[in-house]
């Protein structure tokens, strides 16, 4: 068996493709030994990717931006999150957005991921970081949701299905920024670029079970749900409102395809707000490396059901 170390960050929802691969077998069957290993920061994940401790990863899709326009040689092989599962989760004393002026508000990044979002999110409201608010890096969606029940930050984005038990227990929802941004590449499949060119070998089975695991993903509603409680330890009743969400609005991608418009969308609201000099790259596409996934794809008869 190859070995092969995964880096992906916290016990959250967006792992889920990964974590089918690896419970129904997919990495066995391509002669894989995958190790996941979950970090709570974001900047870690990126971290190993970039000094070789992983291999591959689920990690932010801005750090791949800002590396790539820093000359540095992280690649998006694949998708993720392609579209935002979010909702703008305050505490409950707070029930406008005026009510946020000299607030804290969660994110997972001061230097990427959800800290652009919530600047856009705000600035269309007239709120301006940091004039009007104060942003504090507390990790992933897990720790904003621990300390925003515990009043230690007033907001942050809560992804499904957490959002759905922040609104059930009275927690205010202010915007569910999906229907502003219709696309936006959070997360992706990255990869060292000097790594994947000289190990095809590995990255090529790797795929084929990535590409089965979203194939799967979608046509087993009811088989996602343990595999979901296990794994993120949610109940029955979320994993399934996760399940139909990311389904209907196709939050994860069913080919496993990163989305050109998605990663525009970022480039375009990363553009405005971090100061990247000289940008060498403007088109989405120049950041994607599609080789090995369409390989993949070729390789990978139309399945049923059954079959997967």
């Amino acid at each position: 068996m190859q070995k092969l170390v995964f880096a992906a960050v916290s016990r959250n929802y967006f792992n889920m493709p990964i974590w089918i691969a690896q419970h129904r077998g997919m990495f066995a069957d391509e002669g894989l030994d995958v190790a996941i290993e979950l970090y709570e920061g974001v900047d870690e994940v990126t971290n190993r990717l970039r000094d070789g401790r992983a291999q591959l990863a689920y990690g932010i899709t801005e750090h791949v931006i800002l590396d790539s326009e820093a000359g540095g040689f992280l690649e998006i092989i694949g998708g993720n999150v392609n579209r935002l599962p979010f909702s703008f989760v305050t505490g409950k004393a707070i029930r406008t957005f005026e009510d946020l002026r000299g607030k804290t508000v969660g994110v997972s990044s001061l230097d990427a991921g959800s800290s652009s979002l919530v600047m856009k999110l705000l600035s269309a409201r007239g709120l301006e970081y940091p004039r009007d608010y104060k942003m504090r890096a507390v990790g992933p969606i897990l720790a904003r949701w621990e300390l925003l029940q515990s009043g230690q930050i007033d907001a942050g984005l809560q992804g499904a299905p957490l959002n759905y038990m922040a609104i059930d227990q009275g927690f205010p929802s202010l915007c569910e920024p999906r229907q502003e941004v219709p696309y936006f590449q959070f997360t992706s499949l990255n990869a060292d670029s000097r790594w994947a060119a000289a190990n095809n070998a590995i990255v090529q089975p790797f795929m084929r079970a990535f590409v089965r695991a979203h194939q799967w993903f979608f046509a087993n509603r009811d088989a996602v749900t343990p595999i979901a409680m296990a794994e993120t330890g949610i109940t029955a009743d979320y994993a399934l409102r996760a399940w139909d969400e990311y389904t209907a609005d196709e939050i994860f991608p069913r080919d496993g395809d990163a989305n050109t418009a998605a990663v525009q969308a970022l480039i375009e609201i990363s553009s405005r707000i971090r100061a990247v000099p000289n940008r060498v790259k403007s088109s989405a596409d120049d950041y994607i490396n599609r080789d090995y996934l369409d390989a993949a794809q070729k390789q990978i008869e139309p399945m049923s059901t059954h079959r997967v």
